[in-house]
């Protein structure tokens, strides 16, 4: 009796064995969405896209960047990125497009979705990219603390940033806008992955010119798909952005 227990449970473990080799392969092969915010914002900010991927199975991680610097930034989305077992999709808003396209030299890094974004080339910061446009009229809306951190005003949010979002909801923006420091928008890429990308370019965008978008998309050959919307598309169609990045995590597929 005492033998065939042993047999018993030794098959049992054995069982369990492959049965944990195989969860842990399966993880292993999972990709996982890592999103990344832009400034005004916070990791808040794809509230409305998590609900719709996790629906789908699909594992999420929202970063949280401090905007003190394209290091600090990118040194945040790394954390997260080493964190993840299977391969990364980086998704990132606006400024997060710039840590983004620097984070994207992670080896874990398999795609990357940009949204309303940034996309400098290397050697490249956002003043280097902006600086042939005029300056926008939003910039009147920044109010600077006493630490010489940047926020945007009510009216700049309600006007420019998310006017195409209810009045609740772009009081909501405002109180949780994450201020930056203006040594954001100096701070160069290195080195361009080369990774496939794909592109949420929102034609209504009063924060980034969507031509200065649709060049930049241009540059890195990212699928762009245009949206009615304006900068935190989001926010006011996460059906749309969720439906990009689904695409992109069924390519990995």
């Amino acid at each position: 009796m005492t033998k065939k227990l042993n047999i018993f449970f030794c098959g049992l473990l054995m069982s369990l064995a492959i049965v944990g080799t195989a969860t842990a392969q399966a993880e292993a092969d999972r990709p996982t969405v890592v999103f990344v915010h832009g400034l005004f914002s916070d990791g808040s900010s794809w509230n409305e896209v998590i609900p719709i991927l996790q629906a789908r199975g699909i594992k999420v991680v929202s970063v949280q960047n401090p905007l003190t610097s394209l290091d600090d930034d990118v040194a945040a989305t790394m954390s997260a990125i080493d964190l993840q077992r299977g391969p990364v999709i980086l998704v990132g808003h606006s400024w997060g497009g710039v840590v983004i396209t620097q984070a994207a030299n992670n080896p874990k890094v398999s795609a990357l979705v940009y949204v309303s974004a940034f996309a400098p080339g290397a050697g490249q910061s956002i003043n280097d990219i902006t600086s042939p446009y005029p300056t926008p009229v939003w910039e009147s809306q920044l109010v600077q603390d006493e630490q010489k951190f940047l926020r945007l005003s009510p009216l700049g949010v309600e006007k420019y940033f998310a006017p195409d979002l209810p009045a609740r909801a772009q009081r909501v923006v405002t109180a949780t806008q994450g201020p930056f420091l203006i040594a954001c928008l100096a701070g160069k890429v290195t080195q361009v992955s080369g990774k496939p990308s794909s592109w949420v370019l929102p034609e209504e965008d009063q924060i980034i010119d969507p031509n200065l978008q649709a060049a930049m998309a241009a540059q890195i050959n990212a699928t762009v798909t245009k949206i009615h919307s304006s900068h935190v598309a989001m926010l006011s169609h996460p059906q749309e952005v969720a439906k990009v990045i689904l695409s992109a995590v069924a390519s990995l597929r």
